[in-house]
């Protein structure tokens, strides 16, 4: 497997970036698109590893897709023959849990084994199920597969005991086509969110609320074609701003939505960075004393934990302790050890890292544990000292777009190795 191999010596990141479609909502809309049969059109789509995957479980269900360009595919599930996507593509993806409430929304039936993606530490779907059963559907977790039958959904209250994005989207899907009206309560408020449900309303289905945590659905018989464009990847968008904040450089981002940004502004100009924010702009300007800040991570709006471990290595260089308190995912320190290899000084207790800034990074080897981790892996690439190589690189392609290409074009020594 190729690895990416870093030059250091903290050059500024300087130039413009395009920020690509978010993958966190594109790998819902990709299942959401088999719930009709008429044509659908999404654009925007990242090229990403996780799109691909997606799209390869789609053709072994039988469905008809087709890239228009490098960005924009057309689904055609007009032609949709089995419910039982393959084990050796879903064990690869975390997100094609999604496929269960698409699934049982179209046919009433779903065999989906239980997913992959990076390890994090526990990830339960007891929410998704205890959605799907509240709607009338049987599920059974046996032999490592989920198995979900109904004769028909009706529509139900469905109260989340935890906020899980991946619960409400799940729900959603599978209520747009139920009898009656289903009302998710405590429901994940995440843009991501709004945009799936943007796209199923364009295909007819009636969904009020997205985005906030009650959001009500009146089921319809059957849902028509769609033309959607996937909304920016704000979490792309904010490993940027760190990368541009971390090597004291100044980049603009184009092709944002600034509000959902809010969290990661606000700590960079609380850190003493420059944003400066438009309509669909976002330029940051880094600052020689980077000064030391608290990060508590929360579902939206709050501060994302997919850009904690990034936010770390920028921490690394602030004046004085910082602590980042981990309140979404209990296994996400892992990449603390690979940090403290490049000579990072961070103490981790239970959900909170404590980290002392004004720390020289050197070049070493690790290994990108996770999509993130990788990410910010590579950002301490570029402010440590010397060579960097990260392997386990298939991570960071899961969910980023040509980043070498992108940092390279700002200025950066990026390539791939074997």
């Amino acid at each position: 497997m190729p690895k990416l191999l870093i030059k250091g010596n903290r050059q500024p990141l300087q130039g413009e970036v395009k920020v690509s479609g978010a993958k966190n909502a594109a790998v819902a809309i990709i299942p959401a698109a088999i719930l009709t049969a008429a044509p659908v059109r999404i654009e925007n789509l990242p090229e990403i590893n996780d799109i691909k995957i997606l799209v390869d479980i789609l053709d072994a269900l039988g469905v008809k897709t087709q890239w228009e360009s490098s960005s924009t595919l057309l689904v055609d599930a007009s032609t949709l023959k089995s419910w039982q996507p393959p084990y050796d593509l879903v064990k690869k993806l975390r997100a094609s849990y999604y496929l269960i409430g698409a699934l049982v929304g179209r046919f009433g039936k779903a065999d989906v084994p239980i997913p992959g993606g990076c390890d994090l530490g526990p990830r339960p779907i007891d929410q998704h199920i205890k959605g799907l059963a509240a709607l009338g559907a049987q599920v059974d977790v046996e032999h490592g597969l989920i198995r979900v039958e109904a004769n028909h959904l009706t529509g139900t209250n469905v109260y989340l005991d935890v906020v899980s994005v991946g619960a409400t989207i799940n729900i959603m899907l599978a209520a747009v086509r139920a009898r009656g009206k289903t009302i998710i309560e405590n429901a994940a408020k995440e843009p991501e969110i709004v945009d799936v449900a943007n796209f199923l309303t364009s295909m007819g289905a009636k969904i009020r609320g997205a985005g906030t945590d009650v959001i009500k659905i009146t089921g319809v018989d059957e849902l028509g074609p769609a033309d959607h464009c996937v909304i920016p990847d704000r979490i792309e968008a904010g490993t940027y701003m760190i990368a541009a904040a971390a090597t004291g450089g100044n980049v603009l981002l184009r092709d944002v939505i600034p509000k959902h940004l809010d969290p990661i502004t606000a700590k960079l100009r609380e850190m003493h960075m420059t944003v400066d924010v438009t309509d669909d702009q976002i330029r940051v300007v880094g600052c020689a004393s980077p000064q030391a800040v608290d990060i508590k991570t929360f579902p939206y709006p709050g501060f994302p934990t997919d850009l904690q471990s990034q936010a770390m290595v920028l921490l690394t260089q602030a004046s004085g302790s910082s602590v980042i308190t981990e309140n979404v995912f209990e296994g996400r320190f892992k990449h603390v050890d690979e940090l403290k290899r490049m000579g990072a000084r961070i103490k981790v207790e239970g959900r909170t890292a404590i980290i002392d800034g004004c720390c020289g990074l050197s070049g070493a080897p690790v290994r990108a544990t996770d999509l993130r981790a990788g990410a910010s892996f590579i950002i301490a690439g570029l402010i440590a000292e010397g060579d960097t190589v990260i392997s386990e690189i298939n991570h960071i392609y899961r969910g980023y777009e040509k980043i070498c290409d992108k940092l390279n074009a700002l200025g950066a020594s990026i390539q791939e190795i074997e």
